[in-house]
């Protein structure tokens, strides 16, 4: 739950859901909204993988899913678990015997659809592996590959059909007394997607990973996943998610922090408050803001930004801000430490001012934090 008694009409209160473990990544029940990509680098590449999972983590991915389409991909799994700073989850489709090999190789979750590996014999061979190795699964409902008697029932994909899958996959595991699973229910239509996870969330506790499949490249698919999980999460859906754009997988990263940031659920790294700049702004607004996001990149401190281009509304805003740069007059601006007047800086000199300014910040929030966590102990 996100509880704020000063401002209550910014809480949000979260489905109530069993928790689970991707490897040391808790989902459910109180745990952070964890964000999660997917590599796009052939998995028999392990170097290129390795190094794609590694910058994926730097940009703060709690998970990261590996395909894993042949017995070439198992063999390299091994060696990009071993070597992955955070739970690999193995994304399977159809061969029963890949999920065996995943869970051996140890991978912390398999992505699989229980009723679309074969028989009853090869589910269960697949839910031992996953139980002997400690591996949870995600039941993966996509609209796109819905099972061909669900869409004679239905005529197309639609929410009802998509549940009725969900259901008939958890049944599955849950006869098998196995528990340890999250599902999702994924479309690359908006209303559909949140829709399904609407119903399915009246029939199950099982916690929910989030997308919006297919969502397109970084532009389109950015503004359609934020719509759709902005939409999910602000009811309180969710446990763990992804943003699937046709680019980089580091950019699903940062969009998927900005959604949760944006919404008060999970804080990492400097958040910008800036404005869109117009003819009153004393400094090149976008220029500054293209340069300290990628010069604050490496700041992990939650902690928040103003850059004001004019006195209008600079000041307002500097209020609510670790830090903040309001445009002036003559070259010049003023700059806010802690929502407050501090002093001037010249306009050639405040990006790097301001950088300094922020990574003596992070660093105070740092040592205070450590301080309360030495007195509690």
């Amino acid at each position: 739950m996100s509880h704020n008694p000063i401002r209550p009409w910014r809480n949000i209160d979260r489905r109530k859901t069993r928790q689970i473990m991707v490897g040391n990544v808790p989902v459910g029940g109180d745990a952070p909204i964890s964000v999660q990509t997917m590599t796009n680098t052939l998995t028999t590449d392990a170097k290129a993988t390795i190094e794609q999972v590694q910058a994926a983590a730097e940009a703060g991915a709690d998970i990261v899913r590996v395909s894993v389409p042949d017995q070439e991909s198992s063999k390299a799994l091994h060696e990009i678990v071993r070597e992955s700073p955070v739970p690999i989850v193995a994304d399977i489709h159809f061969h029963y015997k890949r999920g065996i090999e995943a869970a051996e190789a140890g991978a912390a979750c398999l992505r699989i659809n229980p009723g679309n590996i074969g028989s009853s014999d090869r589910v269960q061979e697949v839910i031992k592996a996953a139980r002997d190795h400690n591996c949870s699964i995600r039941i993966g409902v996509n609209a796109g590959s819905l099972e061909k008697h669900l869409l004679e029932k239905y005529g197309e994909p639609t929410p009802d059909a998509m549940v009725e899958s969900g259901l008939d996959h958890i049944k599955i595991l849950e006869d098998s007394d196995f528990l340890n699973f999250k599902i999702s229910m994924k479309a690359s239509d908006i209303f559909m997607t949140m829709a399904a996870y609407q119903q399915l969330a009246e029939q199950t506790d099982a916690p929910f990973h989030l997308g919006i499949t297919e969502a397109g490249g970084f532009v389109g698919g950015t503004v359609k996943s934020a719509i759709g999980l902005g939409n999910l999460l602000w009811m309180g859906l969710g446990d763990t998610m992804r943003v699937s754009l046709s680019a980089d997988p580091v950019e699903e990263v940062k969009i998927g922090f900005e959604i949760l940031k944006s919404l008060g659920l999970r804080h990492r790294g400097v958040n910008i408050i800036s404005c869109p700049s117009c003819a009153r702004q004393g400094f090149d607004v976008i220029k500054t803001v293209e340069t300290l996001e990628r010069r604050l990149e490496h700041i992990k401190t939650p902690m928040s930004l103003s850059i004001i281009g004019c006195v209008v509304n600079g000041p307002g805003e500097a209020l609510m801000t670790d830090v903040g740069f309001t445009g002036g007059g003559a070259g010049s601006g003023m700059v806010y430490l802690a929502g407050k007047q501090s002093h001037k800086m010249s306009n050639d000199q405040m990006v790097e001012h301001i950088v300094e300014q922020v990574e003596k910040k992070a660093e105070e929030i740092e040592a205070a934090k450590t301080a309360a966590e030495q007195a509690a102990e």
